[in-house]
C-alpha cells in the first residue's frame, strides 16, 4: 500500500479528527516498546514552534548531535513532518512505522495525528538518533506528543487559538501548554509577556521556569542581536535566516533551552550564528519571485497576523498589497482581518484544501464585513492566483496568508512558475 492510500487510511480508523487524550496513544506505546533518545525536546506554544523546531535542530546539527525532528502540520508533503538530520525521511520507512503500529494497536481507535505520531517515534528508533525534537501538535496536556517524557521543553508564547478545544480564554489555554511541564525539568518561556497561569502551573508541577525578560533576554544590535543568559552572553550575532522580528525570541528561547539542558558547550557565538542563518523553513514571511512579487506566510489566528502586519509594514514596501485569504471553519476570521486590514489594497477569499476549510463565498463575506472593503471571491486558488496577478504590477505584492492548507498548494503553484 503507498503512503497516500495509508494516509487516507488513516483518517477512517478513528470517528474523531481530534481526540485529545493520552490513554489510547500510551497503550499502543508501551506495546511498541521503543528505545527513547537520550535527549527530549518538547516545543509548545501557540504561534512560532515551527520555527523553534527548525533553529534548534539546526545548532544541535551543527554540533554533531543525531537529531529526529517530528512536525505538524505539514506544507508540500507529509514526509516533512518527520525528518532525521534535516532529511525528511523517504515513504518506504514511514510505511513500515505504520505497518508496524497497525499490527499493534488491537482495537485502539488512534486518530491521524496520533499515527502519525507513533509512526515518527518508530522511525526514530529504528534510526537510533541520539536527539528528539517534538512539536506538540495542539495544546500539551493531552497531545500525543506528551506521551514521551521530556528532558525540557519550550513554551513559544500564548495566544487565543483552538479555542473549541482548548479554551476560550488565555489562562485556560496557558494550562494546557503547560501540560508539557515536569518536576525539575526545565521549561522556557520565550515571549516576554507570560500569563499568569504559567506562574502557576510551573509552581504546581515543580518545573524550572525560565521566562524571558527575567532569566534570560535579547537585544536588537543594528543588523545583529544580543543573548543574555544564566551564564552567557553573546553579542554580534547574526540574525537567524527567518525573516521577521519575532524570529529573534524564537531564537533566544532556543539558547535558552540548550543552557538550561546542560548543554552549555553548544554555545558560543560562531556556531549560533552559522546554525541560525542555515535554517529554512517554508511558508514563514517566505518571498518569493515567480511572475510578480509574493509573500506567504502560514499566519491563522490574531496573533499570528499580528505579527504578519508588523512584518509587512517594516518591509518598507509602497506599492499595494493583494492578499489571498483561506482559513479553516474554526478560526477567528474577523480577528486576522483586523490586524491585517491596513496593509492590505485588495482582498481575494478562496477555500483552502480542507474539508474544515471555510467555503469562498462565506469568507468572502466574512472579510468584506470585517475589513470594510469589498472582497473578491475565487472559485480555485489558480484562480485566485491570477486574478491577483492581473491586480498587481511590478511595484506591487501579492500576500497569501491564513492557512498552512492554502499556503501549500499555494507554493506548489509558485515552485512551478519560477
Amino acid at each position: 500500500m503507498a503512503l497516500s492510500d495509508w494516509l487516507a487510511k488513516l483518517e477512517t480508523i478513528s470517528s474523531r479528527e481530534i481526540d485529545l487524550s493520552l490513554e489510547r496513544v500510551v497503550r499502543v506505546l508501551e506495546r511498541l516498546a521503543l528505545p527513547i533518545a537520550a535527549r527530549v525536546f518538547h516545543i509548545a506554544g501557540t504561534n512560532g514552534k515551527g520555527s523553534t523546531v527548525a533553529m534548534l535542530e539546526s545548532l544541535l546539527r551543527h554540533n554533531g548531535f543525531r537529531v529526529g525532528c517530528y512536525t505538524s502540520p505539514h506544507i508540500l508533503h507529509y514526509n516533512e513532518r518527520i525528518r532525521i538530520d534535516g532529511v525528511e525521511v523517504a515513504d518506504e520507512e514511514i510505511i513500515a512505522a505504520f505497518e508496524q503500529i497497525e499490527a499493534l494497536r488491537e482495537d485502539e481507535a488512534l486518530t491521524y495525528f496520533e499515527f502519525g505520531t507513533l509512526a515518527a517515534l518508530v522511525v526514530f528508533a529504528k534510526a537510533g538518533v541520539d536527539t528528539l525534537v517534538l512539536e506538540v501538535g495542539m495544546g500539551g496536556r493531552l497531545d500525543a506528543v506528551n506521551a514521551v517524557e521530556p528532558t525540557a521543553g519550550i513554551i513559544t508564547n500564548i495566544a487565543l487559538d483552538h479555542c473549541e478545544w482548548l479554551g476560550d480564554n488565555i489562562a485556560a489555554i496557558a494550562v494546557e501548554k503547560a501540560g508539557i511541564m515536569r518536576r525539575d525539568k526545565p521549561v522556557i518561556f520565550s515571549a516576554r509577556e507570560i500569563p499568569p497561569a504559567i506562574f502557576d502551573r510551573a509552581s504546581e508541577t515543580g518545573a524550572k521556569l525560565l521566562v524571558a525578560g527575567q532569566d534570560f533576554d535579547w537585544q536588537v544590535d543594528g543588523d545583529n542581536w544580543s543573548w543574555q543568559g544564566a551564564t552567557h552572553d553573546f553579542e554580534g550575532l547574526a540574525r537567524p535566516s527567518l525573516a521577521g522580528e519575532h524570529q529573534l525570541a524564537n531564537a533566544a528561547g532556543v539558547l535558552a533551552l540548550i543552557e538550561a539542558a546542560g548543554l552549555e558547550e553548544l554555545l558560543n557565538s560562531d556556531a549560533i550564528s552559522t546554525s541560525l542563518q542555515r535554517v529554512r523553513l517554508d511558508g514563514r514571511l517566505q518571498k518569493i519571485s515567480a511572475n510578480g512579487n509574493w509573500i506567504v506566510d502560514v499566519a491563522h489566528n490574531p496573533d499570528a497576523a499580528r505579527v504578519l502586519a508588523a512584518a509587512l509594514r517594516a518591509d518598507g514596501h509602497t506599492g499595494k498589497t493583494v492578499a489571498i485569504l483561506g482559513m479553516l471553519d474554526d478560526k477567528d476570521v474577523e480577528g486576522v482581518v483586523a490586524h491585517l486590514a491596513d496593509e492590505v489594497d485588495h482582498w481575494i477569499a478562496v477555500t483552502a484544501d480542507s474539508q474544515r476549510a471555510f467555503s469562498a463565498d462565506e469568507l468572502g463575506r466574512r472579510v468584506a464585513n470585517a475589513s470594510n472593503s469589498a472582497c473578491l471571491v475565487a472559485d480555485s486558488l489558480i484562480a485566485a492566483m491570477d486574478r491577483a496577478q492581473e491586480l498587481t504590477n511590478a511595484d506591487d505584492r501579492v500576500l497569501v496568508t491564513g492557512s498552512f492548507y492554502l499556503v501549500g498548494p499555494a507554493l506548489n503553484q509558485l515552485y512551478s512558475r519560477r
